[in-house]
């Protein structure tokens, strides 16, 4: 198994309401998962092959829990990686060099009985952990745009966290509003559903924790 580690961020839009009830071992609240997935990563390496500064993305589709599987997927990677940081990127996305189920990229690439071909292009991505906001833009496949929750009456922002000491993905997540629409192989629609912002901390055994 070879080595790798990053740090990063992320914004994750999924289909369920603000919280979303799979954080909690629960159900999808709408009896399947679509999701639209960007990461930053801003220190990384697979082995010797650096990864900082490079950018991947993910839709998702689940027709129903993600643990029952059945769900196809269809990967982004930066078109400024390098064909080493390629492999090693789909290596790392799909689960690969990765202890079982350790990661969510093991778990979810568990699932996916069907993996279009990767796409290698620009992928914008703007991402404030704290202030809830980001955007996800990869031109004719991606436009997620994220902010906060906020007051039903008074439109202020308010401001909500999921802490998950031994979760796969995060250890922390601010929870904030996002909206997506996605084109190509796998469409996806959301409007004002779960937000997630999140700082991430992963190697091959699991979310490192300090």
């Amino acid at each position: 198994m070879t080595s790798w580690e990053i740090k990063g961020r992320e914004l994750v839009n999924c289909t369920c309401e603000y919280g979303c009830n799979c954080q909690f071992n629960a159900l999808p609240d709408k009896g399947h998962c679509h999701a639209v997935a960007g990461i930053q990563i801003d220190e990384g390496h697979h082995g010797d092959t650096r990864l900082d500064g490079l950018r991947i993305a993910a839709i998702f589709k689940w027709p129903g829990p993600i643990h029952e599987g059945n769900g196809e997927a269809i990967a982004f990677v930066d078109e400024n990686a390098s064909a080493q940081q390629r492999e090693a990127l789909l290596k790392i996305m799909t689960g690969q060099d990765t202890d079982p189920f350790a990661t969510m990229f093991a778990v979810y690439a568990s699932t996916v009985t069907k993996m279009n071909a990767p796409v290698f292009t620009a992928i914008e991505l703007e991402l404030d952990i704290d202030g809830r906001k980001g955007r996800i833009f990869v031109k004719d496949y991606i436009e997620t745009r994220g902010e906060p929750i906020r007051n039903k009456v008074t439109g202020a922002e308010s401001r909500a966290q999921i802490v998950l000491p031994e979760g796969f993905e995060y250890s922390v997540a601010e929870v904030g509003s996002a909206s997506s629409k996605t084109t190509g192989p796998l469409v996806v629609e959301t409007k004002n559903t779960y937000g997630q912002f999140a700082r991430l901390h992963l190697n091959n055994h699991g979310v490192v924790r300090n």
